[in-house]
């Protein structure tokens, strides 16, 4: 009997299923006012229709982008969004400037595009994606995806 094509998922991954199809109300996928950081370097905040407030620094959300390249990227090495690349083991480390976008772009009225310093321009940062990853406490411990 042959089992290609069958594929078991572990409890882990079966609750990120449950979190990923969990419907969100529309007041905490819908910003009140979004503030980017890029002078200062620091982040991402957007305060939330429902009264919540959600924060991201910029390396956070370049570790985080939700292109399929970087998607699969990280599926393959087992890294959540946001989780960095490890370090290659060298002696001499070669200096690399810390993640900021050069612009950010709304797209329509349901996500933002970053263009990183680093080139990267293909990531696409829905409202929805932005919400489920927030960083904040009270999210973080309810949240099995980060």
């Amino acid at each position: 009997m042959s089992h290609e094509g069958i594929r078991m998922i572990s409890a882990e991954q079966a609750r990120r299923a449950d979190w990923q199809q969990r419907d969100l109300p529309r007041e905490a996928t819908d910003p009140a006012k979004v503030r980017v950081h890029k002078t200062e370097g620091t982040g991402l905040e957007i305060d939330w229709k429902d009264g919540h407030r959600s924060s991201w620094t910029f390396a956070w959300l370049r570790n985080a982008c939700p292109c399929a390249t970087c998607n699969e990227e990280r599926e393959a090495s087992g890294r959540q969004p946001g989780q960095p690349k490890p370090a290659p083991a060298t002696l001499l480390p070669m200096y690399q400037d810390p993640p900021r976008p050069n612009s950010v772009i709304p797209v329509g009225r349901y996500a933002l595009t970053f263009y990183w310093n680093d080139g990267h321009t293909s990531g696409i940062y829905s409202w929805d994606y932005l919400r489920r990853h927030c960083q904040c406490e009270e999210c973080r411990s309810q949240n099995p995806l980060d």
